[in-house]
């Protein structure tokens, strides 16, 4: 690893996991992008990558601060988690099966349409306020 990489991960690590704390997400949004782009992984590669970072502890500080506050679920995020387990496998076995390019419009498409619905959804909330 050169240093231009270890300072380029560097950032991805500390950004996905400032989003991460702030508002939930990293993994799709931050570092599948970021080493695509930056580091010029393969979609496969860069979401092989990013759940071995999620398979790690990375978020148990944040979880800790959610938890003080009361703001963890914790019964259902378990039925989510065991699931989750169970859906990842499904889900990579299948995009290992299609080209990465497929893979990449897929996620692109996803990414998309939840932005959409992001910023429809705060745009309602903010002029329903203004009323």
């Amino acid at each position: 690893m050169t240093a231009q990489e270890i300072t380029i991960l560097v950032s991805i690590g500390l950004a996905a996991g400032v989003l991460s704390g702030f508002v939930g997400v990293g993994g799709g949004i931050v570092i599948v992008p970021a080493l695509v782009y930056a580091l010029g992984f393969t979609q496969h590669q860069a979401q092989g990558t990013s759940l071995f970072v999620l398979a790690m502890p990375v978020v148990i500080l944040a979880v800790m601060n959610y938890a003080k506050t009361g703001n963890v679920h914790w019964k259902f995020g378990l039925v989510i988690a065991a699931t989750f387990v169970i859906g990842g496998f499904i889900g990579s076995k299948l995009s290992l099966k299609l080209p990465d390019a497929w893979v990449k419009i897929i996620f692109g498409l996803i990414m998309a349409y939840v932005s959409f619905r992001l910023l429809l959804t705060g745009y309602q909330s903010l002029t329903s306020h203004d009323s």
